[in-house]
């Protein structure tokens, strides 16, 4: 079957965009979750650095080697390659996003990629490996808030549109997505039945540990699971999650690196709630310089 697995990265950061993505990987049917079958080239963040790829939560991943090794997990099962940062989103990210997130002041398309050296390896274990992604700027970020009153609907769209980029992988194989699960909710079924117009929505299980459905009256199986901590169990979580990563990072390096030349002995941010006041407080005069308003900046919510 196609497990594809959906992750996100800077969904509670004020600065900087939102990113998602879904990684499609072909696995037998009994060992969903990929580390079974792909042990003998992957290891998880626990695991003995004995040579095989560190494939795990993108945290944990990060925490061990940095930047550094959660692009050598995408270089080696995702496609990076020697090209620049706006040719590799051609070719990963959601066509619907791009134009945003060409029009932030910040976003460098020409920089180049990888950012470090890798080493080759013999074979990548993942040459069915499918992904798309999804990367939502502060002005986006800020008009889906205001039409929707809610910061999940943010999370929901880029859910919607990703399922729908990737459901038709393949040749009608079974399909079974997985996906973090959205804070404390629970609850998906209106969410999914907007991601599959034309099927019917069937619950299975709704509680804290799983939320699990089928989508009904369509020309393949399709399943999906939501689960707290999904990307430490599937594979396929674990390198959406590390593209959610990778690709936040990147874009943060370029926005720390773009107020840097207009606010001299800056300090670089993550852009998380209280260091996030700091910068912005820092970086208002260069902005009413700039002629940007705090929405093309400030993520509200």
């Amino acid at each position: 079957m196609w497990v594809v697995g959906i992750d996100e990265a800077g969904y509670g950061p004020n600065l900087g965009p939102m990113v998602q993505a879904a990684v499609a990987l072909y696995l037998p049917d009994d060992d969903p979750a990929g580390w079974e079958t792909l042990k003998s080239v992957v290891r998880k963040a626990r695991g003995k650095d004995d040579g095989r790829l560190l494939i795990d939560d993108s945290k944990k991943v990060f925490s061990r080697g940095g930047l550094e090794a959660l692009e050598a997990g995408i270089v080696h099962s995702l496609g990076l390659k020697s090209e620049s940062f706006d040719e590799f989103l051609g070719r990963a990210a959601l066509p619907s996003c791009l134009d945003d997130l060409r029009a932030e002041c910040w976003f460098d398309g020409e920089e180049h990629l990888p950012i470090g050296t890798h080493a080759p390896i013999d074979r990548s274990p993942f040459e069915s490996c499918r992904c798309s992604t999804s990367l939502v700027p502060a002005t986006l970020f800020n008009q889906i808030v205001d039409g929707s009153g809610s910061k999940g609907t943010v999370l929901a769209c880029g859910l919607t549109a990703l399922m729908g980029a990737t459901r038709t992988i393949g040749d009608r194989e079974p399909v079974l997505f997985i996906c973090d699960k959205h804070g404390g909710r629970n609850f998906y079924a209106a969410m999914l039945q907007a991601a599959f117009p034309e099927g019917w929505v069937v619950v299975e299980r709704e509680s804290a540990d799983e939320s699990r459905y089928r989508i009904e009256q369509l020309d393949r199986p399709i399943a999906v699971t939501f689960r707290p901590r999904a990307d430490g169990d599937s594979i396929s979580v674990a390198l959406a999650s590390m593209m959610c990563k990778y690709l936040r990072e990147v874009c943060m390096r370029q926005f720390n690196r773009f107020w840097a030349k207009h606010v001299p002995g800056l300090a670089p941010t993550a852009g998380y709630p209280l260091d996030a006041k700091r910068y912005y407080d820092a970086i208002r005069p260069a902005m009413a310089k700039l002629g940007l308003t705090a929405d093309q900046v400030w993520r509200k919510r």
